[in-house]
């Protein structure tokens, strides 16, 4: 089973330093004009990680993410138009245009000649 994993953004002073930190966790993102790294830490170690790395000299700051507390099932939404589209009729229009446009090719076309 996977642990559970939570993000966090941590500032730093110089990016070149930020190597430092994979051995906190995932680093998924460094950002090289505004200083920062965003990385997953284990969840049952975030306090205590977070503690050490705020310690460290090339850590300006350390921000927790909140994505985790962010619903993502509403009760009252509407609902989407598009995933109501009924792809199996379309189909079927596109075979029937697709067999006329056949039958037309193949019937001879006559040319009058003046």
């Amino acid at each position: 089973m996977r642990e559970r994993r939570l993000g966090v953004a941590v500032w730093v002073k110089n990016t070149r330093a930020a190597k430092n930190l994979r051995k906190f966790g995932t680093i998924h993102y460094i950002s090289k004009r505004l200083n920062y790294v965003s990385m997953y830490v284990n969840a049952n170690m975030l306090d205590e990680t977070i503690r050490i790395m705020e310690k460290l000299h090339f850590v300006t700051k350390v921000e927790r993410s909140h994505r985790h507390e962010i619903p993502v099932e509403y009760n009252n939404a509407r609902p989407d138009k598009a995933k109501e589209y009924d792809y199996k009729q379309e189909k079927n229009q596109v075979m029937a245009l697709a067999e006329t446009l056949m039958a037309e090719e193949s019937s001879p076309a006559t040319v009058g000649s003046t």
